[in-house]
Parts: structure tokens; C-alpha cells; sequence
């Protein structure tokens, strides 16, 4: 059979990798999907630009309309990022009748309704494996693998860059402010880092993630999200003498009310395979009714890692091109007229046990009164730590403190309460604590 022609819009460093991983396994990949995978036909902003792939072959062209519009193209795999363009293409090429590999987790998470209900009027494919987790095959995992089980919650470290900065600050003493300058200059972190540091990267992942295992429209701007920014080495040092380390994690969970959709510094207990996830890598953990908890880990991003989805995807592509677009696997895993109206929940009405750091003055009655707070709300505790003043004549010390589960409204008001103490200097640190057993 004659292979698959393949349009790329952007040609930087995932472009580059799906090029060289296509080139460097043809034969492998021929195999697996039983036709030829050819890139005939790519867009970039700058084409002068030295590639690390061989372009020989390609037409080339800074136009992506180009390559969206040939007629002689079946797929379009677009890497270009960013959503008003990128949304504009891929609906111009769905509306061609050609199918879609995209490894945009921003597109997806705020347009891939819209994306999927045109892609099933046109009976073409849109697959987007390589937007979350780089190299990590989560999303079809849960999509086929877990399809038997009804998921009931997922956490992952989604985010290579705030990882990165936490393991730094905890193996290293370092303080967040020095971490991300490194972050910056070893490329991992953006000269905007705000999407990476402050959870909106994992965000848009998570909703992705959430939509699949849990079979609910994607619903990004229901997502509670907090960054890392806040976190100081001491309340690093502080989880480890507790038994807890700090990972920024994305977690979804189904509950009675609803479904829970947050992005926040999360205490795990060290012992947990998750929380021994370090540097630049992710995980997902993933924990369904029939199978139990599941680990899913590997690179998160980089050239070939993410360029190795973009090729899997292109591969089920292939093999689905003569299926009846009736029996494929629906994009978010459940036929699109079963999607659930499950609401997402408030964060308010989340329940989860905290860790609390506050500067107390250091003298007789402190602990008693922010106590007294904690136990008119319903809210026990389950460790605390009270360090030595430091030197300086500072009349001041650190206090923290562990609770049990408790609703987050109830915390939101006995950290209103604490914070109104005269005997607080500044306001209370405040980071959610999961054990991820239940």
C-alpha cells in the first residue's frame, strides 16, 4: 500500500524529533501500523533555522495554511502551540476531511469539545497522546487499558519544571527564587515561567486527564489551581522531618458530590513510590476498582520523548484510516452521547488534611488559642512542630502544624481566624496533605 502522507505544522524541537523517531524506525513503524508514515509536507516560522532532523524530502513552507489546505495530505500533526492559530487550523483541516495528531494541551483542555464534535461530523480522527506526560502513554492507558474499571481518582506530577524546582530545593537547600533562574538556564523552565511554576500547564493537562477517566466534558475554567511560588526551603525541611515530601500535583478524584479537578503543593508521605519522583520526570498514579493503583512514569517532556506519542498516535491513525469512524475509540473515551453531568466541585467543598505553618510570637497562651481556632471548626490535628526562636532577638517562632482530613471551607475560616490573631506575624502558609491510599 502506498504510505500515509503526513503534513507537520512547526518544526522545533518535538517537530524535529517526530521527524528523526519516523526516519530512524520506518521500518519498525511500517510494521506496527502496516503502511509507511511519510512527512511530506511541513510549516515554520523560520526556515533557515538549523533543524536537528533531516528535512530532505520535505516541502517546506512558513505558511501552516499550505499544509493544511494540500489535498494530497491525510494527516496534519500540529506542534505549533498556543490556541487561537492552532485552533484555526485544526478546524480548517478537520473541515478538509483530514485527521489530526496534536500534542497541545492548551487546545485540547479549552477547545477539544468544539475540536471533537467537528471531528466526529467529518468522521475523522483527532489523537492527542503526547499532550500530557510527554513519552508516558497515560492517555491511553486510561482510555483502553483501564477501560474495565471505574476510575476513582488520579494524581500526577505533570509538570517537569516545578518538579524539577522542588527536588532541587529539597536535596539542595536551595531557595524557589534560586532554582528557577537554573530552571531557565538549562532550558526547562521558560523566561515566563508563570504557566509552568503556577500550575496552568498541569491545569490543562489534568483536565484532559480528568475527562478520560472520569467520561465528563472537558472543563478547564472549573479547575482550581495554585503554583509553588510561595514554598520556602524551611517549609521543604520541614515536610522531611515530618515524613512528607512537597510535589506539585495534579489531582482528580470522583466523589458522591461531584468531581474534584485541582492543581496545588501537595504533602505525600516519603515512603510513597510517587513522592520518589524527582527532577525533570513525571508520574501519574492512577487507581481504578478492578486493578487498584497504578504507577505510570517516564520523561515528560524533551524532543523524542514527546515525539515518541506523536508517533504512536500516527500509528493508530493509520491503522483506523479504513475502520467505520462509528466504532473507533471515542476521543474522551466514552461515546460522546453517555458523557456524564457530574459537576466539578468548588474547592471549598474539597476535602483533604493540610499541612499549616505560621510565625507565632513565642509566648504562653499562642498554641492554646490557634488550637481553640482549629477545634471550634472541627479540625484535629495529627502532628505539630514548634522550632526554637532564631537569634536576632526575634520574639517570634516558627509553628507547624498537620491536620486531619477536613473540608476546605472550614480551613479557609480557621485560617481567617488564626491570621486575626494579634500574636501572628504575617500569614499562614497553607499546603493540602494527601496519602493517596484511599
Amino acid at each position: 500500500m502506498n504510505p500515509v502522507k503526513v503534513g507537520l505544522l512547526g518544526l522545533g524541537t518535538v517537530g524535529g524529533g517526530t521527524v528523526k523517531v519516523l526516519s530512524r524506525n520506518a521500518q519498525e513503524i511500517m510494521r506496527r501500523a502496516g503502511r509507511g508514515i511519510e512527512v511530506v509536507h511541513a510549516s515554520a516560522r523560520d526556515l533557515s533555522k538549523p533543524r536537528i532532523c533531516d528535512t530532505s524530502g520535505i516541502t517546506l513552507t512558513q505558511d501552516p495554511f499550505e499544509v493544511v489546505n494540500n489535498p494530497e495530505l491525510q494527516v496534519i500533526v500540529e506542534l505549533i502551540g498556543g490556541t487561537d492559530q492552532a485552533r484555526e487550523l485544526v478546524l480548517r483541516a478537520i473541515a478538509n476531511g483530514k485527521h489530526v495528531v496534536t500534542a497541545n494541551k492548551a487546545l485540547i483542555a479549552r477547545y477539544g469539545n468544539e475540536i471533537f464534535a467537528a471531528a466526529r461530523d467529518k468522521g475523522v480522527m483527532v489523537a492527542f497522546e503526547a499532550a500530557v506526560a510527554g513519552g508516558i502513554p497515560i492517555i491511553k492507558a486510561i482510555r483502553e487499558g483501564l477501560a474495565g474499571n471505574r476510575i476513582e481518582w488520579l494524581a500526577g506530577i505533570i509538570n517537569g519544571t516545578g518538579n524539577f524546582i522542588l527536588t532541587e530545593m529539597r536535596d539542595k537547600g536551595r531557595d524557589f527564587a534560586d532554582v528557577l533562574a537554573e530552571a531557565q538556564r538549562l532550558g526547562y523552565a521558560e523566561a515566563d515561567p508563570t504557566f509552568d511554576v503556577e500550575g496552568i500547564d498541569a491545569a490543562h493537562k489534568l483536565t484532559i486527564l480528568a475527562s478520560i477517566a472520569f467520561g465528563i466534558p472537558l472543563q478547564f475554567d472549573k479547575a482550581y489551581t495554585e503554583g509553588i511560588s510561595r514554598i520556602t526551603r524551611q517549609d521543604v525541611g520541614y515536610a522531611e522531618e515530618l515524613g512528607y515530601r512537597i510535589k506539585h500535583l495534579g489531582i482528580a478524584r470522583r466523589t458522591e458530590e461531584g468531581i474534584e479537578l485541582r492543581v496545588h503543593p501537595t504533602l505525600i508521605p516519603h515512603r510513597r513510590l510517587i513522592a520518589n519522583v524527582d527532577g525533570v520526570m513525571n508520574a501519574v498514579l492512577v487507581k481504578g476498582d478492578a486493578v487498584g493503583p497504578t504507577l505510570f512514569y517516564g520523561a515528560g517532556a524533551g524532543a523524542e520523548p514527546t515525539a515518541s506519542a506523536v508517533v504512536a498516535d500516527l500509528v493508530d491513525v493509520v491503522r483506523t484510516l479504513t475502520a467505520d469512524p462509528e466504532n473507533r475509540v471515542p476521543h474522551l473515551a466514552f461515546q460522546p452521547d453517555a458523557l456524564s453531568d457530574l459537576p466539578i466541585l468548588p474547592m471549598e467543598k474539597v476535602e483533604t488534611a493540610y499541612y499549616l505553618r505560621m510565625q507565632a510570637q513565642d509566648r504562653p497562651g499562642v498554641l492554646a488559642d490557634v488550637t481553640r481556632i482549629l477545634a471550634d471548626q472541627g479540625i484535629s490535628i495529627e502532628a505539630m512542630l514548634q522550632k526554637a526562636p532564631a537569634n536576632g532577638g526575634d520574639d517570634t517562632v516558627p509553628v507547624v502544624i498537620l491536620t486531619h482530613r477536613i473540608r476546605e471551607r472550614q480551613m479557609n475560616e480557621a485560617i481567617r481566624r488564626i491570621e486575626a490573631l494579634g500574636t501572628m506575624a504575617g500569614p499562614v502558609m497553607r499546603m493540602r496533605l494527601e496519602h493517596l491510599t484511599r
